[in-house]
């Protein structure tokens, strides 16, 4: 229902402030790094981080939806665990209490005994948020709450959360690491289908204050029930390189060539291919989210990754924002193995079952690898020059 997008709005721009609060004392941010552990970790990387910030927006989401729509707090799902262990090894179950100053206190625990920066943190975690969308408060529209499942992603690319520089500039819009590249991920899906129905992405780290050095930053939803598609109003689909023209709807070349985004670990095969059907258009950059968000902008045309390193929290938000979009995101080795023709149904993500045979963070694990996509046009070409240009990797996955 449109209560519920208009709370995880809200819900991710207060995650957002929380993002923010956490970044922009260099002495409290060195307190709040963990490195995750053993079966925590993604394989990705060499070393993975969980910070505070991290767990406090997962529980601020679900404490804040669980307040306004009981019954939803259960069936919100996401990256991180509420455990925290400070310096001591002490472990401390992280969670929102009633009052700012019982919340402060338990973060106290976690911090060693920092009381300025649990006072800190407690006051943004606590802070309520005043946001409005016209859009939104124009649309009416009842989903089951029964049928809804989330997906959270609290901050997503930690890592550039962490270490990323603010001062990165973009090549054609995509950052390629860097501050920009963080998202807060919010997915809603029917936990019946495993379609995605709603999706907010929240970039907490848009624009930089040269004087104050505060952040700004900006959202960006969709909704796709039963036939009612409806976006942010600001994801123009002519904007950038990504939206579809009628020059491209015809029959006749293509107006520009095809672009693309891709994880920096991309496979060395992937990228060759890539190399010859985008030709100047592939860009690389950190974040499964960001990159997502770059198709969601019309940035590129596609984001395509191989590896099973992405999971139904870094997704879910994309996938149903670009279904509003006309788009999605599909299992990148079934769409090659098909070889499918234009037109045919795709296979696209799904994110109610977990994956038989896994454990831990790979039983969500996208195995298949995924491309997103706006424009099933645009897609269609793609997967057409990509299977030319691979040649035997269709048939090695």
């Amino acid at each position: 229902m449109s209560d519920i997008l208009r709370e995880l709005l809200r819900v991710s721009e207060k995650a957002a402030n929380i993002a923010r609060a956490c970044r922009q004392q260099e002495a409290l941010f060195q307190l709040l790094v963990q490195e995750k552990k053993d079966a925590e970790k993604n394989k990705k990387f060499a070393a993975d981080f969980k910070t505070l910030a991290d767990v406090l927006v997962q529980e601020v989401v679900k404490r804040n939806l669980e307040n306004k729509f009981p019954g939803l707090g259960k069936k919100i799902f996401g990256e991180e665990s509420n455990e925290f262990t400070n310096d001591l090894g002490e472990k401390i179950t992280v969670e929102l209490r009633s009052t700012e100053e019982e919340t402060a206190e338990l973060l106290s625990r976690v911090l060693d005994g920092n009381v300025p920066a649990s006072e800190a943190l407690a006051k943004v975690v606590h802070q309520d948020v005043d946001l409005s969308d016209p859009t939104l408060e124009s649309l009416e529209i009842r989903v089951p709450q029964e049928i809804l499942g989330i997906w959270v992603d609290p901050i997503d690319s930690t890592y550039q959360y962490i270490k990323g520089s603010p001062d990165v500039k973009s090549n054609q819009g995509v950052f390629p690491s860097g501050l920009q590249c963080v998202t807060i991920l919010i997915g809603v899906y029917d936990i019946q289908t495993g379609v995605p129905l709603m999706g907010v992405i929240n970039q907490p780290f848009v624009s930089q204050n040269l004087t104050t050095l505060r952040w700004t930053g900006q959202y960006y939803w969709g909704l796709s029930y039963m036939g009612t598609n409806i976006h942010s109003p600001q994801i123009a689909l002519s904007k950038g390189t990504g939206g579809e023209t009628q020059t491209e709807n015809s029959d006749g070349e293509l107006s520009r060539p095809l672009s693309a985004v891709i994880s920096t670990s991309e496979n060395e095969t992937i990228k060759a291919a890539l190399s010859r059907v985008c030709r100047g258009g592939v860009f690389p950059a950190a974040g499964a989210g960001y990159k997502s968000l770059c198709v969601v902008q019309g940035l590129v045309d596609i984001y395509i990754f191989s590896e099973d390193t992405t999971f139904k929290w870094d997704s879910c938000a994309a996938h149903a924002i670009l279904r509003a979009m006309g788009g999605g995101i599909v299992d990148m080795k079934e769409c090659l193995a098909r070889n499918p023709e234009p037109g045919l149904d795709l296979p696209q993500l799904l994110y109610h079952m977990e994956n038989k045979g896994a454990s831990g963070v790979d039983l969500w694990a996208n195995k298949g690898g995924l491309i997103a996509y706006r424009s099933r046009h645009r897609l269609d070409t793609f997967l057409s020059c990509l299977i030319q240009n691979l040649g035997p990797l269709k048939t090695q996955t």
